[in-house]
Parts: C-alpha cells; sequence; structure tokens
C-alpha cells in the first residue's frame, strides 16, 4: 500500500499561486483592521473585502472545495488541505477564497442532499458570494454534542411546519439569508435516538425567527447568535434531506467540516511555530540567545514533532475521504490532535515572546483565544475520545486486533 501525498505539478502550482495570493495581496490589503471593531469605516472595510473577492475569482482561486461544474477549482480533499492551510495565514483569507465556515460546510450540505429547486435558490448564490448562510442546530437547554437530545420541535400543519425553539451560539446568523435548522419532526421516536430530527432550509428575515442576541465570547463579540423561534412556519418543500434525515445530514456535513477547520488550524499553529524560532533567534538573555537554551529548544521541538503528527494526520484522513472510505475515527483523532496541539504551540510561542506575547503587540494573544474554541468547536475532546474509544474497542471485539482503529495503516 503506497502512501504518497506528493503533490502533482499542477496541484503545486494552485498551491505557489494561493500563497502568492494570500502573501502579497490579502496580506497587505487587510493589515490594517485585522479587527473589524478597529476599523474607522465599514464601508471602507466591505469595498476592500468584496475586492479581494473579485480578485480571488479573477485569479482562479475561487470556491477551492467545489466541483468545477458548479464553478470550483475541484479539489480533492488531500489539495484543499494544502489551499485551506495557505489561505489561513490571515484570518479573512478563507473567506476571501469563499471556503470559509459555515457557509462551506453549508455548501457541500445542499450539493449533497439539496433539491434541483433547491440548490439553485440557495446553493447558486452561496457559491456566487452574494449570499451568507447559517448552520442552527445547537441549544442551550441540552448538550451541544448530541444533537438526538434537540428539543426544538416541528409539527405539521397542513402544507407547512410550526417550529419552536431555542437555538444559541449560531455562526453568521446576522448575515445570514437562510439558515439550516435542525429540529425534532418525529416525537414517536425515543429520546437519544436517531431518526428524530429533520433539516428545514429558514429564509431569513423571517416573522418567528427572533435574534436575541450576539453572544460575547473571549474573543468579543463576534457574530455567534442566541435566537428564540416562535411559531415560525415553514413550508413543506423546505425540507433538506428528507424528513427524519437531520441527524444524518448533520454527521454528514460535520465530518469533512472538522477536518477543513484543522486545515486551518494547522496553518495558526505553524505561524506561532514561525515566530517562536524567530523570537529565540534574536532575543539574548543570560548570556546567550534564547534558541541556544535547552529549555526553548525543547519548547520548540515538541512543537516541530507535534506540528508533523498533525500535517500527517489531516493528510491521511483526507486521503480516506478522497477514496470514499469510513473516515470517522480518523477525523476524531485529527480534529482532538490538532486542536489540543493548536492549544500548546500557540502558548508555548506565548511564553517565549515573554509579556509582549501576552500584549496585543503581536498576534499570538488572540490567536490563542481563538484557539481554545477550537477543543468544543465541532464536537468537544471528550466526545471525540468516547467516539474513538468506542471504535477502537470495536474494532478489537470483531478482529481481534486494534489495528483498523489507529488508520488501518500496513505497519
Amino acid at each position: 500500500m503506497a502512501i504518497d501525498f506528493t503533490l502533482a505539478p499542477e496541484h503545486e502550482e494552485i498551491r505557489r499561486r494561493v500563497r502568492t495570493f494570500i502573501q502579497e495581496t490579502v496580506a497587505p490589503a487587510v493589515s490594517g483592521f485585522d479587527d473589524e471593531e478597529r476599523v474607522t469605516s465599514r464601508d471602507e472595510y466591505l469595498r476592500v473585502i468584496f475586492g479581494l473577492r473579485e480578485k480571488a475569482r479573477a485569479e482562479g482561486l475561487w470556491l477551492p472545495h467545489m466541483p468545477e461544474e458548479w464553478g470550483g477549482m475541484g479539489l480533492g480533499h488531500v489539495e484543499l488541505a494544502m489551499v485551506q492551510s495557505e489561505a489561513a495565514k490571515t484570518r479573512l483569507g478563507p473567506w476571501i477564497l469563499n471556503c470559509s465556515a459555515p457557509d462551506e460546510g453549508n455548501m457541500h450540505t445542499l450539493l449533497h442532499w439539496g433539491t434541483e429547486e433547491q440548490k439553485e435558490k440557495y446553493l447558486r448564490p452561496l457559491l456566487d458570494g452574494v449570499k451568507m448562510s447559517c448552520f442552527a442546530m445547537t441549544e442551550p437547554e441540552v448538550a451541544g454534542s448530541d444533537p438526538t437530545l434537540i428539543r426544538t420541535h416541528a409539527v405539521k400543519d397542513g402544507d407547512e411546519w410550526v417550529i419552536n425553539g431555542h437555538k444559541w451560539f449560531i455562526s453568521n446568523a446576522r448575515r445570514a439569508s437562510f439558515a439550516i435548522l435542525i429540529a425534532r419532526t418525529e416525537p414517536d421516536v425515543p429520546e437519544g435516538s436517531r431518526g428524530a430530527n429533520t433539516a428545514f432550509i429558514v429564509d431569513l428575515p423571517q416573522e418567528g425567527w427572533n435574534d436575541v442576541r450576539e453572544i460575547e465570547t473571549m474573543h468579543g463579540s463576534t457574530g455567534h447568535s442566541e435566537i428564540v423561534i416562535t411559531d415560525l412556519r415553514v413550508h413543506d418543500s423546505q425540507i433538506l434531506g428528507g424528513r427524519g434525515n437531520g441527524h444524518r445530514l448533520g454527521q454528514y456535513r460535520l465530518g469533512p467540516a472538522r477536518l477543513a477547520h484543522c486545515m486551518r488550524w494547522i496553518s495558526q499553529a505553524e505561524t506561532a511555530l514561525d515566530m517562536m524560532v524567530d523570537r529565540a533567534l534574536n532575543r539574548y538573555s543570560h548570556g546567550s540567545l534564547l534558541a541556544e537554551k535547552q529549555g526553548i529548544q525543547w519548547m520548540i521541538a515538541d512543537s516541530a514533532m507535534e506540528l508533523y503528527q498533525c500535517k500527517l494526520m489531516v493528510l491521511h484522513a483526507a486521503s480516506k475521504i478522497d477514496k470514499g472510505e469510513d473516515f470517522r475515527t480518523e477525523v476524531s483523532m485529527a480534529k482532538h490532535f490538532v486542536a489540543n496541539s493548536l492549544n500548546r504551540i500557540v502558548d508555548r510561542a506565548i511564553q517565549v515572546h515573554g509579556a509582549l506575547g501576552y500584549s496585543t503587540d503581536t498576534p499570538l494573544a488572540k490567536m490563542l483565544q481563538h484557539a481554545r474554541w477550537a477543543r468544543f468547536a465541532d464536537g468537544a475532546d471528550e466526545i471525540h475520545q468516547m467516539r474513538i474509544a468506542e471504535r477502537t474497542i470495536a474494532a478489537y471485539r470483531s478482529t481481534g486486533s486494534t489495528s483498523a482503529a489507529t488508520g488501518g495503516l500496513p505497519l
């Protein structure tokens, strides 16, 4: 079994083009407003970022994750990994290329589950970059990592559904033209069982969809909304993927989306490691450069080894997706490991920078705030550990070996 992550020449050329575009076009243009709150003119902010999107489209770097017949670059997940990691060298990079969450995952979902009418009405504007979307699943009353407990419910009334419930941490809700909403439609299915939920496409704004607030987080108020849904009416034709398939649809959406997050987090971890080494090579203390001190060398070595592991795990999981193999365990492992490595590597970089790293004079402090979110986004650490353990035990029971649960690799 050959494992070869070498990029074809045409894909290596794409990586070079993405890197050049991000470094020479995007980064200089957005350097003055890494935080939207600091922009003196919102009109100027929007003019710049939408202008960058037009440049990305003109450069042929638009929609790297979508098929060519839908206007995308038609890349597989292995090739997408290098595009996402290059794009994420700047905060807005993935959005400029139109491959950022939550729209990226919603595009895949609509392409796979949508009717032709739904694709034209909702997917096409997302691909054209003229509309944005959100995915409404998490609720404050129940564990967000267990969608079988969802309390938001939809009741059939003729050819419509009446929906009531409570959602929160709904990213992008205030900017969205529509939501993919998960609600319980099958009251006879026991709680905790699959098959009780259905996905609906909800046009926004709409009566009954009440945006209560943007939730302030560790890194500020950044578009994670709390929504109260009161007697919201949705036509039966707005069901996405069939009645009772909400759980399956959600899992289909979140698997590759988790790996796409990992691709972007690797970029941030690599940036932090670069900054750590640069600081160590240029900071003199107690008779030598920091880079010559064993304690600092250990931090650098640990970070380099972890980043190497992260890259291999993401590439292997991506290759399994491209081959149509079962990738659930590998993606869970990658998501858990990359998220935790990101936190550790950024934290070490802050330590090597000393008080400067704790300040906002470098991007490290903000990077650490964002990194902390990674350990529970799209499944908390403990949920992934539970699933990994379950599949490892199941593999041993089935075959007498845990090999299938550790990548199924030939060693």
